[in-house]
């Protein structure tokens, strides 16, 4: 079982700087994936994506992969590295361009923080177009993925022992309503015939009419049929779990079929026993539901 929350990173050196890549995700019912990459490295997507595809299956996955200097993302660092003149030189430029069309020229430090910086990040880009830099970004995307993988995982195993723990009590719970079953038609039959005493209408309890009532509501408060399904599915969600594949819409459908059958007993029941417990039920797999929506 693995959780839909998870986060890799990993880091690298490239070209005389540092690569990272970090990869989190959060629920969602289908794959929703999103990457952030330098513009350069664009052909990569297509081989990230498959990357990503291999690990995970759900989930909103988002991939940060980037360059640094000294901790700070290229063009970020900008400031202490700028080519002054080359900075004035186009400015120069941009103020010839803006006369000789009669556009107001006023500098701002904005501009200028642009010029430099794009004038940095232009010395600084790496290449992408070589194998070996493609293959030390994909190499760092692996470790990330794996990091990314295994806290998945992790967070997975805490949720099967909670998942387990509340199946087991949800078994309990079913079985002590299958053993208050068997009574309810013959406490019917105890308080029907008390009724009539205290109204003073003295019945034959073998009398046909009497016999129709506690035949007609034992027909009507049997549940031997939920119950038989409810323990079926039970069991098909406990054998889902322990699945190495994907589980989490399957076992949404599984509990969507248990609530069915725990809302049809609660119906047909009719006992303040049974009632209890179905309300113990419905509590359990309301936090199964609200647990399932983060596995994968």
């Amino acid at each position: 079982m693995k959780s839909m929350t998870g986060y890799g990173r990993a880091t690298a050196a490239l070209g005389g700087m540092t690569l990272t890549v970090q990869v989190s995700s959060v629920n969602r019912k289908v794959l929703d994936l999103s990457l952030s990459l330098p513009s350069a490295w664009d052909a990569l997507e297509a081989e990230l994506r498959e990357a990503v595809r291999a690990v995970a299956s759900r989930g909103k996955v988002h991939v940060r992969v980037e360059l640094s200097r000294g901790g700070d993302a290229v063009g970020e660092s900008a400031a202490a590295n700028w080519d002054a003149a080359a900075v004035a030189a186009t400015l120069v430029r941009l103020r010839a361009l803006a006369e000789s069309h009669a556009v107001p020229f006023v500098p701002t430090a904005e501009l200028l923080w642009r010029i430099a910086t794009a004038q940095d990040s232009g010395k600084t880009a790496v290449s992408i177009d070589d194998t070996l830099t493609q293959d030390i970004v994909m190499a760092t995307v692996d470790d990330a993925l794996r990091a990314f993988a295994a806290m998945r995982a992790k967070e997975g195993e805490a949720l099967l022992i909670d998942f387990l723990g509340r199946l087991e009590q949800m078994e309990r719970l079913v079985e002590a309503v299958a053993l208050r079953a068997p009574e309810v038609a013959p406490a019917h039959r105890e308080q029907l015939l008390r009724r009539l005493a205290e109204a003073g209408l003295e019945l034959d309890p073998g009398e046909e009419r009497v016999l129709k009532e506690i035949a007609l509501y034992a027909d009507r408060c049997d549940i031997t049929e939920e119950l038989t399904r409810l323990r079926s599915h039970l069991d098909q969600f406990s054998t889902l779990l322990r699945s190495a594949a994907e589980i989490g819409r399957k076992a949404e459908f599984i509990l969507q079929e248990i609530g069915r059958e725990v809302n049809t007993i609660g119906a047909k029941a009719n006992d303040l026993e049974i009632a209890r417990h179905v309300i113990e039920l419905k509590n359990e797999l309301d936090r199964l539901r609200e647990q399932i929506a983060n596995v994968e």
